[in-house]
């Protein structure tokens, strides 16, 4: 059955996760990063009750003001941040730092957030190491959601061929797996086996930026219910049963992205037609690589 907007989903730990979240990502520019309080606040006071951040954002501190300063308390808000692949290491610090940030005494979901572990050089460029493992990595993720500081964890960017590395020694399931996906990476085979295994799929770039929006079949349903193409594209994802991230900093397009239509049967067919595995936001550079990894590593 399609979820609505106001929807939560159950995830295998018995926690309820809203269906739509507001993203938080800024870039490290002027005060853009400080400024995601702002309008993580106008997200809260829309009706977001899930908002997603990450360590590598730099965002989580202005995110944990905007809960304290919407007067909403804090299990009616649910928090979503992630460790980054630089702190594979010290998975504990890092999520104690996260903590810290957020001002806040749990995570609702904690996701690794990419496979791969990475040192920074001092140029900024990507070193891959080659420890500690995402399955080692997993064992430190496992003991914070035994200590219950977290209330479910999960990973980011897993594919069935690294998933089915983890699960083989996992003692507790990835409650959910977000990655890229919109009509032109429908990701149906990756979201059958999450399906399959009880793993919540959760999309990140759920638009798929103009490029998608801009799409004529796209277009054309949204002229004919007289809504924007972003609106038509997250209707399709929650008649797919798929929980989003769209971001937005603006209040207006904060509120369209909660004021979704249910999609005909016809309609859902055309958008699907429209998938050609094609990645927009992490994309392979022009050495083939995805932050340090091979296409083949990534199992994509």
């Amino acid at each position: 059955m399609p979820f609505l907007p106001t929807d939560s989903v159950s995830l295998s730990s018995g926690v309820q996760m809203p269906v739509i979240a507001n993203g938080s990502w800024a870039p490290p520019t002027g005060n853009a990063r400080a400024e995601v309080k702002d309008w993580t606040l106008t997200a809260l006071k829309a009706g977001y009750r899930h908002i997603d951040t990450a360590l590598g954002y730099g965002t989580e501190k202005s995110v944990g003001l905007a809960v304290k300063e919407s007067g909403l308390k804090r299990e009616d808000v649910f928090i979503t941040t992630k460790l980054p692949y630089t702190d594979h290491s010290r998975v504990q610090d890092s999520f104690n730092e996260s903590l810290t940030n957020l001002g806040v005494d749990y995570i609702d979901l904690y996701l690794v957030h990419w496979p791969q572990c990475v040192d920074l050089e001092a140029d900024g460029r990507i070193k891959v190491t080659s420890g500690p493992t995402f399955v080692e990595v997993w064992a430190e993720i496992e003991k914070i959601y035994e200590g219950k500081k977290a209330r479910a964890v999960g990973v980011s960017n897993f594919s069935v061929k690294n998933l089915e590395i983890l699960l083989k020694s996992a003692k507790v399931v990835p409650a959910v797996n977000q990655v890229e996906l919109h009509p032109y990476l429908a990701q149906n085979e990756l979201r059958q086996y999450c399906k399959d295994k009880g793993i919540v799929i959760e999309a990140y770039t759920p638009s798929g930026y103009s490029k998608v929006r801009n799409n004529p079949v796209i277009d054309k349903i949204a002229q004919k219910h007289k809504v924007t193409p972003n609106q038509i594209i997250l209707a399709w994802h929650l008649f797919r049963e798929t929980v989003i991230v769209p971001k937005s900093a603006n209040e207006e397009r904060q509120r369209e992205n909660l004021n979704l239509l249910v999609l005909s049967d016809e309609e859902i067919k055309q958008i699907d037609a429209l998938d050609r595995g094609e990645r927009i936001c992490n994309k392979p550079n022009e050495h083939g690589l995805v932050w340090g990894w091979t296409m083949e590593q990534l199992g994509w």
